[in-house]
């Protein structure tokens, strides 16, 4: 049984760090005290400080924060984690970290056999199947695009709809766009903030204030709400 709660944002705006989703963190985890935090999207901070921003908000309900750059063997922490817990900040930054530990074969593994794995942003990215979904600059070059690939469909976290006055540039359906001409057979979540995907007993629920908009090659985007049946997204 997968489960997996992927987030978009992990801050609105006017909210403190991982208000708006801590509840449904809370009771995604459950019973478990203690996760593998993968801190390496982070850029102008350090691990130790992301380790510890995570902590904070976790301890409200109880849970344990072990970042896993404290592990000089990669591989057996994501082995012996209860759960993985993925952080934002530059996918590609981060892409490249887990491709340097090889442990994307590990995580894959591990979550599909039954580990819950919780991302957002960033770590909402490496969830799908590549991350040429993301919304960040390429300031360092993984290997390749190729990503955890724990479901079939991508992910674009942070969506929005919005084209400002004298903006002449793509908007972010366009960019969307361009992506599906290069890759016609999959789906695009464009997840608005505030907004997470549930896998959880089989089931597939989108959670939140907004619903998110679908994008698939020759099909005209549409919008599904929490409630709706989300089961096409596997096809």
């Amino acid at each position: 049984m997968v489960r997996l709660l992927l987030i978009s944002n992990s801050t609105n705006a006017g909210e403190a760090y991982l208000e708006h989703p801590k509840e449904e963190i809370a009771k995604f985890l459950g019973d478990i005290k203690k996760v593998l935090f993968i801190p390496w999207a982070a850029v102008t901070f350090s691990y130790d400080e992301y380790e510890q921003k995570v902590q904070t908000r976790f301890s409200e309900f109880g849970v344990e924060v072990d970042s896993i750059h404290h592990h000089r063997n990669a591989k057996l922490a994501v082995q012996e984690a209860e759960a993985i817990v993925v952080g934002g900040g530059n996918t590609f930054k981060l892409l490249k970290t887990i491709q340097q530990t090889d442990i994307i074969e590990a995580v894959r593994n591990k979550v599909l056999s039954g580990t819950p794995y919780i991302g957002w942003s960033a770590g909402s990215n490496v969830a799908c199947p590549t991350i040429c979904t993301t919304n960040d600059m390429p300031i360092t070059e993984p290997d390749s695009f190729s990503a955890f690939s724990l479901v079939r469909f991508q992910i674009n976290p942070h969506y929005l709809d919005a084209n400002p006055d004298g903006h002449a540039g793509e908007t972010r359906e366009e960019r969307i766009m361009e992506f599906l001409e290069m890759d016609p057979n999959v789906y695009v979540v464009g997840l608005r903030e505030g907004t997470m995907l549930k896998l959880e007993d089989v089931e597939f629920n989108l959670i939140g204030p907004k619903p998110a908009r679908i994008f698939k090659k020759g099909q005209a985007p549409r919008e599904v709400y929490p409630g709706d049946d989300l089961d096409f997204l596997f096809e």
